[in-house]
C-alpha cells in the first residue's frame, strides 16, 4: 500500500492538473499557433518570410522642418513604445516599491484595506478609466482648474507623451505593486534583524536584504507592467490624441485594414522580443537570489 501511495498521488495531482492543462492549451497554445502561422504565410497561406521582413524594413519619410529623412517604420514605432514603456514601468517601480513595503509592514487589518483600496480602480472598465484621465487632463479639465485655482496657469498635458505616460501608470500600477507586496509580506523578519544586529545601517539593510529578497516581485511587476504598456494602443489614441503611433496601433490598424498576416507578424515579433527580455530578467533575478 506503502508503494503504490506515491503513484495514486501522482495519478490524483494530474487529474487535478488536467482542467487547467486544457484551458491553456485552448486559449494560450492554440492562438500562439495561430498567430506564428499567420505571421509566415501569405494571403494565400503560402510560406514566406515577407511578412517578418517587412517589418525591419519598412521605410517611410519624415520631416522635421527643415530636413527630411528617410527612417524604418516600424522600428521607429517599437523604439517608441519601448521608451514610453520603459518610463511607465521606471515610474511604477519608483512609486510602488516603497508603497508595498510600507503595506507589508502594516498590521494586518491595514494591509487588507489597502490592498482593497489598490484593487478598487481595477474593478472599473479600462475605457472608463481612460476617458476619465481624458476628464483631467484636457485644457479645460479638472487639473488646470485646479492649477489655474492656485494662480500657476494652465498646462497642455492632453495630447502629449505625458499623458500617455500617465494613463499607463494609472493603469498598471497595481501590477506593479502587488507581486512586490506579496513578497515583502512573506519575508523573514530575522533576516532584517540580524542585518541589524550585524551593523547594518538602514541603507545596508536595504541593498544587502530586502532588495535581493524582494527581486522575484520586482521582476514579475516589471514583466506585468512593461507587457500590456508596450502593447497598448487605447491610452495612446484617447490620452495622447492619436498623435503617438504606438507597435499596439500599428497591429490594429494592420487588422482593421484587414492584413492579418502582417499583424499577426508585428505580433509575433514583438512576442519572441518581450519573451527574451523576460528570460534575461529572470536569468538576473536567480543569480542574485545565488548571491544573496
Amino acid at each position: 500500500m506503502k508503494k503504490n501511495a506515491p503513484s495514486q498521488r501522482s495519478i490524483l495531482h494530474k487529474l487535478v492538473l488536467a482542467p487547467y492543462s486544457i484551458w491553456a492549451a485552448l486559449f494560450i497554445l492554440v492562438p500562439l499557433a495561430f498567430v506564428a502561422y499567420y505571421a509566415f504565410t501569405d494571403s494565400d497561406f503560402n510560406f514566406t518570410f515577407e511578412n517578418i521582413s517587412r517589418f525591419f524594413t519598412a521605410t517611410s519619410m519624415i520631416s522635421d522642418g527643415e530636413s527630411t529623412r528617410e527612417v524604418y517604420t516600424y522600428l521607429l514605432i517599437f523604439a517608441r513604445s519601448l521608451k514610453l514603456a520603459v518610463i511607465s514601468t521606471f515610474i511604477c517601480l519608483l512609486m510602488g516599491y516603497p508603497m508595498a513595503y510600507i503595506m507589508s509592514k502594516a498590521s494586518s487589518r491595514t494591509q487588507k484595506v489597502l490592498v482593497t483600496l489598490i484593487m478598487i480602480p481595477m474593478w472599473m472598465n479600462f475605457l472608463i478609466r481612460t476617458y476619465a484621465w481624458m476628464t483631467i487632463l484636457q485644457d479645460t479639465g479638472i487639473l488646470n482648474g485646479l492649477l489655474g485655482f492656485i494662480g500657476l496657469g494652465p498646462v497642455h498635458i492632453i495630447g502629449t507623451e505625458s499623458a500617455v505616460v500617465i494613463g499607463m501608470v494609472y493603469d498598471y500600477f497595481p501590477y506593479m505593486i502587488l507581486p512586490i507586496y506579496s513578497v515583502m509580506a512573506k519575508m523573514d523578519v530575522k533576516l532584517i534583524e540580524a542585518a541589524r544586529d550585524l551593523g547594518c545601517n538602514g541603507f545596508g539593510v536595504l541593498r544587502r536584504v530586502i532588495w535581493p529578497l524582494s527581486l522575484p516581485g520586482v521582476i514579475s511587476g516589471i514583466i506585468m507592467v512593461l507587457i500590456p504598456s508596450i502593447s497598448t494602443f487605447y491610452i495612446s489614441q484617447k490620452l495622447g490624441n492619436g498623435k503617438f503611433y504606438l507597435i499596439g496601433d500599428a497591429i490594429e490598424g494592420q487588422y482593421v485594414a484587414n492584413n492579418l498576416h502582417f499583424a499577426a507578424a508585428i505580433a509575433f515579433i514583438l512576442m519572441v522580443i518581450l519573451l527574451v527580455c523576460m528570460a534575461f530578467m529572470q536569468r538576473y533575478a536567480n543569480k542574485k537570489a545565488v548571491v544573496a
